[in-house]
């Protein structure tokens, strides 16, 4: 692994030869340094392919030079930092999530003069894509780019087996019950399912006297591969740190850490801590829908493929479930930035439509996102039906619910799960550790652990001043 002098070295290496390469050719073209790394991207097969795009992208026109600076992403968060400070920041980076963008506050451009300006067209978008890129007190940050939805996922022959219809097929549909009752498709309805598909080793459910708590080898519901923030999106979008600065507990997030750790250890549909690790959901993996004994579980689109490689089931996408009547689909989204310290920001917002526009179906291919771009969208299923029947051909990938993938796109979580705070690191721990704490330990008083939760980050975020 390099160390961070190492790559400082790269970086500042690849700058000197790309200052120095083509002088005769480019000594009238704006230069424009493109920094990749905070994402994907920094992988040797993708590494030509993005030098490929910059080439392209000089050859077409003869105003602007664009320079590919890649640096690993273990050294690229430092190397950023270390240039931003140096007052040597590059002019455009991405593809990034929503995490890099907030470990530079207050760094990114406002794109809304120059979206104004060009009359750049913003149709092809979702309007909450277009929404959720808007900051505030800082303004448009970006533009959408590749996207990766959540949604529910089934498994249809526990469903079967329970003998229970399925969840619904689209948002806004009713979820019709085993008696043939009606029902908002929530979270309440998503429990009373949860417990039916919650089955002992006896074969009971958790709906039952008998169902014994001590050997249960399947569960009905699980919110896979997140953390305390993603699994509390749930309930409503929400943060732990508010516009000013001060450490909160969210109501609806209070609310869903009730509801979890009481479906955890009073009602035995999801697995608290103790299960999580057990062989029957997969021995610490944390793919608990791939061992074939969850009945559902929340997830976003970079999973498909390789998390059910291993899974002899039929499945399905289906909504995620709505909370007091807002349905919140947590999102995964990368797109690219422009630095606000730019001396060129109107060429840098040149080459950031090249890479949202006519690249923007290369490019979110070589990342593995889906396109943000609607029109892009059909094709990008088409694309991902055929590639993924090549690889699982036991899966009928082309009659899956590709509509409802898409339609969790209307229902982004803003603010995201995954937005910034205060010394972030120590205050990410810290809220991990209370996960910890209450997935380990039914007898937890919730809400005091909560407070207690509070409170650090306060202290955490004090110290941060």
């Amino acid at each position: 692994m390099r160390s961070k002098k190492q790559a400082t070295l790269i970086v500042l290496l690849s700058l000197i030869l790309a200052l120095t390469a083509g002088i005769a050719g480019a000594q009238d073209r704006v230069r424009i340094r493109w920094y990749v790394g905070l994402g994907a991207g920094t992988d040797a097969p993708l590494v030509a392919a993005q030098e490929a795009v910059v080439a392209d992208f000089n050859e077409s026109q003869d105003k602007i030079e664009l320079v590919l600076e890649i640096v690993d992403n273990a050294q690229a968060y430092d190397v950023l930092s270390t240039q931003i400070a140096a007052g040597n920041a590059p002019d455009i980076v991405g593809p990034m999530g929503i995490r890099g963008r907030v470990s530079f506050p207050g760094a990114w451009l406002d794109l809304t003069p120059q979206i104004e300006s060009n009359s750049y067209d913003l149709s092809d978008f979702d309007p909450a894509l277009i929404d959720f890129y808007q900051v505030e007190g800082e303004g448009q940050l970006g533009i959408p780019f590749a996207v990766f939805p959540s949604f529910l996922m089934y498994n249809i022959d526990l469903f079967d087996e329970a003998g229970i219809p399925y969840p619904p097929s689209a948002y806004g549909e009713a979820y019709t019950d085993w008696e043939g009752v009606e029902h908002e498709w929530n979270t309440d309805a998503l429990s009373e399912v949860a417990k039916i598909l919650s089955v002992d080793i006896n074969g009971n459910d958790a709906t039952m006297d008998e169902y014994d708590k001590g050997n249960i080898v399947q569960f009905g519901f699980g919110n896979q591969f997140t953390d305390v923030r993603g699994r509390a999106t749930l309930f409503g979008s929400a943060n732990f740190v508010d516009a000013d600065g001060n450490a909160v507990i969210p109501d609806v997030w209070r609310e869903a850490e009730h509801w979890y750790h009481n479906a955890m250890w009073n009602d035995y549909f999801y697995p608290n801590a103790v299960y999580s690790g057990s062989e029957i959901m997969g021995g610490g993996s944390a793919n608990w829908f791939d061992t074939g004994n969850m009945g559902m579980i929340t997830i976003h689109l970079w999973f498909l493929g390789w998390g059910t490689a291993n899974l002899d089931a039929a499945w399905d996408f289906a909504p995620v479930p709505s909370h007091n009547g807002v349905t919140t689909a947590k999102l995964h989204a990368d797109t690219f930035g422009v630095m606000n310290s730019s001396e060129h920001p109107d060429e840098a917002f040149t080459v950031l439509t090249y890479l949202l526009g006519e690249r923007a179906a290369d490019l979110t291919s070589l990342y593995g996102g889906m396109p943000a771009r609607l029109s892009l969208q059909e094709d990008f299923i088409e694309r991902t039906v055929a590639a993924q029947s090549e690889i699982y051909p036991d899966i009928d990938w082309a009659n899956l619910n590709w509509d409802v993938v898409l339609a969790g796109l209307q229902h982004p979580d803003n603010p995201n799960h995954e937005e910034g705070m205060p010394s972030f690191l120590e205050a990410s721990a810290r809220y991990n550790e209370y996960g910890q704490l209450v997935d380990n330990n039914g007898d937890e008083d919730v809400d005091a652990a909560l407070d207690a939760l509070r409170d650090d980050l306060q202290a955490i975020f004090n110290a941060d001043m």
